[in-house]
């Protein structure tokens, strides 16, 4: 399936946001993925489902100050 990924289209097999997020190989404590403009906890990533024409936008996240 083809979906927007920071922008950018790509062809991905992950069945949901939990494999993307593996498959990307992303350390998980670092970043906030939003899927289809809506933030989601880590809690929701193995059961938001992927679908053609998604758009899903993922920010690493850094603590400073």
């Amino acid at each position: 399936m083809k979906i927007a990924l920071n922008g950018q289209n790509e062809s991905v097999s992950s069945k949901n946001v939990d494999d993307l997020v593996n498959t990307l190989a992303l350390v998980r404590e670092a970043i906030l993925v939003e899927h289809n403009g809506v933030a989601l906890l880590r809690s929701e990533w193995p059961h938001t489902a992927l679908s053609d024409g998604d758009q899903i936008e993922i920010l690493n996240v850094a603590a400073g100050g």
